[in-house]
């Protein structure tokens, strides 16, 4: 497996590269994590079974998108493929540092500015993707309020519904959202999808995120997940609402765009995260 994906960054580069030394890494709940090095290169690498390659050449798309922004770092693709029972993903190795206040005025900075670009008229993205485990629709949509509460909750709730945990009526739900949403008219922004703690990092040149779920969105759902399960530090949204204020009303949207990754994790692990999403839904719909 190694000598194989050896050759395949081999092949990419243009390079002659043997794995002298290689060492597990702790990585999420989902990927194994793998740092590779030789002649003096290193690299990090991800893997799965071979029938998630999917999910790498997601992942590397997203990764591109946001690379070509410029905005915010996040490691360099080197290749996606599959060994005879692996899927693998090659990124650039980022030394990690400690978490600075100053890393993460950065971020908010370069996350405004990321969001600032409203390059695309439509809510969506040009294929659908994955959040964690979960496939993530994104056909394009002209209207913010039909595209969150569709392909957003009406799909996660879809979802639970089959697997036997139906939290509720899933059409009254949809439409609810859509009311919640009807008088708010975002720009769709690129947003990184999945953007918590775990999905942050800092190197000696500034933060850089990881594990995107890309798709053109409203900026808000991207800024309320990072308050979510551990929120980031205060630096962070004052320096982003020095660039790119939040519009009113924002506070009450918070809560249904996070609903939606509460019902992925719920989807994906169950316990507290089911009790979670039905506390939410009373709150949200009465």
């Amino acid at each position: 497996m190694w000598q194989s994906i050896a050759e395949q960054i081999s092949t990419e580069l243009d390079i002659d590269f043997q794995i002298t030394d290689k060492a597990s890494l702790n990585g999420g709940s989902v990927n194994l994590a793998w740092h590779i090095q030789g002649q003096g290169r290193q690299f990090f690498v991800k893997l799965n079974q071979r029938e998630r390659l999917e999910q790498f050449e997601n992942e590397q798309w997203s990764l591109q998108k946001l690379a070509q922004q410029g905005a915010i770092r996040v490691p360099e693709v080197i290749c996606v493929g599959q060994t005879l029972d692996k899927a693998f993903l090659v990124l650039e190795f980022l030394p990690l540092q400690m978490e600075t206040e100053q890393g993460w005025q950065q971020l908010g900075e370069q996350l405004a500015a990321l969001h600032a670009r409203h390059e695309q008229a439509m809510f969506g993205f040009d294929w659908d993707n994955f959040i964690g485990l979960t496939v993530q629709p994104n056909q394009w949509q002209s209207n913010w309020s039909s595209f969150f509460s569709e392909q957003r909750l009406g799909w996660q709730l879809q979802l639970l519904a089959e697997q036997g945990f139906g939290v509720g009526n899933i059409d009254k739900m949809v439409e609810q959202s859509r009311q919640l949403l009807a008088h708010h008219k975002p720009l769709p922004s690129l947003l990184h999808g999945d953007l918590w703690r775990g999905n942050v990092g800092f190197t000696a040149e500034g933060p850089v995120v990881f594990d995107p779920a890309c798709y053109f969105g409203d900026r808000e759902a991207d800024v309320a997940f990072t308050g979510l399960f551990a929120r980031f530090p205060e630096p962070f949204y004052q320096s982003y609402q020095a660039v790119y204020p939040l519009h009113e009303g924002y506070q009450q949207r918070k809560s249904l765009y996070n609903l939606y990754h509460v019902l992925n994790h719920a989807n994906q692990f169950r316990g507290s995260y089911l009790l979670q999403a039905q506390e939410l839904i009373k709150q949200l719909f009465h």
